[in-house]
C-alpha cells in the first residue's frame, strides 16, 4: 500500500474520535476479558509458550525460518537479513508478535472485543520491534555517522515535539494553501458565518451552463478536490469547460457547538441559490465527497420530496456510503459502534462543543501505522530529517473539528442507519425517502480503501429512484480523488448504468463490467457533459447579479485553525 492510498476520509471516524485514539490503544474491558479467558486455559498457554521458547531456541542456533514481513518498510534495509544480531532480533520479535496474537485468538473473545485487542496487541509489538528503536537501527547508525551525530538530536527533539501533544505521531512538511495547494485561481464570491463559497476561474472562452458545485466533507478541508497543481479534480473540471465552485466550511469552535444537519443542510441550500444566481440557471451539479456527498443526497432526498427534484441536474459521489449496514472494513470492521459507545462519545463532544480534528487525525494514524506513523518515524526520528512535501499527506493531518450537534447527528444517523430506508431521517422538516430521487449520479469508490469497503458505496444505486453509473477506481477513497491522467497505476472498473435490482449485488456488477486504464477523471468529464448543458461565453469576471469576489482564493476558512 503506497502512502497516496494511505489517506482516508477522518469524518468516518467521528464516533470514535470523540473518546480520543487512546480507548482503542488501550482496550481496558476487553483486555480484561482477554486475561480472564486465558486464565482458565492453562493448556493453551503453556503450549504457546513452550512454541514461543523452542521458536527462539531456533533463532539463537540460526535454523528458524521464522521472518520480518516481507512489505514491512521499516526492514527494508539488506542489514537487516545480512547482519546476524539483527537478523536474530527481528525473527525473535516476530515470533513474540505472532504468539501474542495467537493467543488473543485462542481466548475466544467475541468479534469486537477480539478484533479491539488484537489491534492493540499489534500496535504494542509494532512499538516495540527493533526497527523503531535508534539504538538498532541501521539506518540510524547511518545518519549519525553521515552527520556527525546531528541526526540524533535532531531526530530526538522532532519525536519529542511530535508527541508530546496531540496529534501525537509524526509532522508532515507544512504547506500553504493557495501556493501548494488549493491552487487553482478563483475567488470567494459568497461568505456566512458557517461557509464560504469559492468560485474558479475560467480557463477558456467558454463555459458549460449549469455549474457544478464540491461539497467536502464535514471534518476535513476542501481542498482534496483542489489538491495541487496537477493533481487537482478542480482544476481539470475547470479547464473541460466546467463552471465549478467549491465550498469551504468554518473551522468550528465551541461557540458552533449547535450546528447540526439542518444547518450544514440549510447552508448548501443557501450555496446552490449564489451559484444559480451567479450563473442565471435554475439548476446545479452538486459533486460531494464522504460526509460531504451524505449531506448532499440527503439534500436532494428533501428537495424531491417538496417536488424540487429537478433542481440538481446531476449528483457525483466520491467516497460516499449512504447505507451503514457493513459499510466498515479494515481496522475498525470488527468493532462496530453500539449505543453505550455512541452515548459516551456524544456526551463527550457536548462537554467540549465539539469533535477535535487532531484526535480524528491521531486516531486515524494510529489505525494504520504502517502508512501513516513509520515513514515519518524513520525519516524524522531515527534519520532527523525534514518531512517531505505530500498534499495528500498534509491534507489528511489537516482535519477541522466537527461542532457537536452535527457529531450527535451524525452518530444517531449511522445507528439508526437512517438514510436507508424511507422516513427515518427528517431534514429541515420534511421525511426523506431515497427512491424519490431520480436524478442520475455518479458513484466513485476506492477499492483499496481500508476502512470503507466499496460495496456499501455500490449499494447507494439500490438506494436511489435514479440511473447510476458506478465507478471503482484503485486507491484509496480520498487517494483516487487526487489520480489525475498520466497515473500509471491507475485504472477504473466500469459498467452500464445501473438501478435498483440491476444487479442488486455488488460482485455481480464487478463480474459484469470492464477494466479501463489510467485515471476515471476524463469519464467523468465525458458524463458531467451531458448533464451541465450548452457552452455559451465565459463570463468576464467573478461572481454577478450582486455577489462579488469578496477574498482571492482558498479564502479565509481554509487556514482558520
Amino acid at each position: 500500500m503506497s502512502t497516496d492510498d494511505a489517506a482516508v476520509p477522518l469524518d468516518m471516524l467521528l464516533t470514535e474520535g470523540a473518546r480520543g485514539p487512546w480507548r482503542r490503544l488501550l482496550p481496558g474491558g476487553p483486555a480484561v476479558r482477554l486475561a480472564a479467558s486465558l486464565a482458565t486455559r492453562p493448556a493453551t498457554l503453556a503450549r504457546r509458550g513452550a512454541g514461543l521458547v523452542t521458536e527462539l531456541g531456533k533463532i539463537g542456533l540460526g535454523t528458524s525460518t521464522v521472518a520480518a514481513p516481507e512489505r514491512d518498510p521499516r526492514y527494508a534495509d539488506p542489514a537487516w537479513t545480512s547482519n546476524p544480531v539483527l537478523r536474530r532480533l527481528a525473527q525473535a520479535h516476530t515470533a513474540a508478535g505472532e504468539t501474542a496474537l495467537d493467543l488473543v485468538d485462542d481466548a475466544g473473545l467475541d468479534p469486537a472485543d477480539c478484533e479491539q485487542v488484537r489491534h492493540a496487541v499489534a500496535t504494542a509489538a509494532e512499538l516495540l520491534a527493533p526497527a523503531t528503536n535508534p539504538l538498532l537501527n541501521p539506518l540510524a547508525w547511518r545518519a549519525a555517522a553521515r552527520t556527525g551525530g546531528r541526526s540524533v538530536v535532531d531526530g530526538l527533539r522532532r519525536a519529542a515535539q511530535d508527541l508530546g501533544a496531540s496529534p501525537r505521531v509524526p509532522a508532515v512538511a507544512d504547506l500553504t494553501p493557495g501556493e501548494d495547494v488549493a491552487a487553482t485561481p478563483g475567488a470567494v464570491v459568497y461568505r456566512t458565518e458557517m461557509v464560504e463559497l469559492v468560485q474558479y476561474l475560467p480557463q477558456d472562452r467558454e463555459v458549460r451552463d449549469v455549474p457544478v458545485l464540491v461539497v467536502p466533507p464535514f471534518a476535513n478541508r476542501y481542498y482534496l478536490a483542489d489538491l495541487a497543481p496537477d493533481r487537482s479534480l478542480v482544476e481539470h473540471l475547470v479547464r473541460a469547460d466546467q463552471q465549478v465552485f467549491a465550498l469551504s466550511w468554518r473551522n468550528p469552535a465551541a461557540e458552533h457547538a449547535e450546528w447540526g444537519l439542518d444547518a450544514y443542510a440549510q447552508a448548501l441550500l443557501d450555496a446552490m441559490d449564489a451559484c444559480e444566481r451567479i450563473c442565471r440557471v435554475d439548476r446545479t451539479v452538486l459533486l460531494g465527497v464522504s460526509t460531504g456527498g451524505l449531506l448532499a443526497t440527503a439534500l436532494l432526498a428533501h428537495l424531491a420530496a417538496r417536488e424540487e427534484r429537478e433542481r440538481v441536474a446531476g449528483l457525483v459521489l466520491v467516497g460516499t456510503v449512504l447505507d451503514r449496514a457493513h459499510a466498515r472494513t479494515g481496522p475498525t470492521a470488527g468493532h462496530p459502534v453500539d449505543d453505550r459507545a455512541a452515548r459516551a462519545s456524544v456526551a463527550a463532544s457536548a462537554r467540549r462543543g465539539y469533535v477535535d480534528g487532531r484526535r480524528l487525525a491521531e486516531l486515524l494514524a494510529w489505525l494504520s501505522p504502517d502508512e501513516l506513523v513509520w515513514p515519518g518515524w524513520a525519516h524524522g526520528y531515527l534519520q532527523g530529517e525534514e518531512p517531505a512535501p505530500d498534499p495528500l499527506r498534509y491534507w489528511n493531518a489537516d482535519a477541522t473539528r466537527v461542532p457537536a450537534a452535527l457529531h450527535r447527528d451524525l452518530v444517531a444517523l449511522a445507528l439508526d442507519n437512517a438514510l436507508a430506508g424511507p422516513g427515518r431521517l427528517m431534514l429541515l422538516g420534511t421525511p426523506l425517502d431515497l427512491s424519490r430521487v431520480r436524478t442520475d449520479v455518479y458513484a466513485v469508490a476506492g477499492v483499496g480503501d481500508r476502512f470503507t469497503a466499496w460495496q456499501a458505496a455500490y449499494r447507494t444505486s439500490q438506494l436511489v429512484g435514479g440511473k447510476t453509473r458506478f465507478v471503482l477506481a484503485t486507491g484509496s477513497n480520498a487517494a483516487v480523488l487526487a489520480s489525475p491522467p498520466g497515473s500509471t497505476r491507475a485504472a477504473y472498473r466500469v459498467g452500464g448504468a445501473v438501478s435498483a435490482g440491476h444487479p442488486v449485488d455488488a460482485e455481480r456488477w464487478r463480474a459484469a463490467g470492464h477494466v479501463e486504464p489510467g485515471s476515471w477523471w476524463p469519464d467523468l468529464v465525458e458524463w458531467l457533459a451531458e448533464h451541465t448543458g450548452e457552452l455559451r461565453d465565459a463570463p468576464p469576471e467573478l461572481g454577478g447579479r450582486g455577489l462579488h469576489a469578496v477574498h482571492p482564493a482558498p479564502g479565509t476558512y481554509v487556514v482558520e485553525r
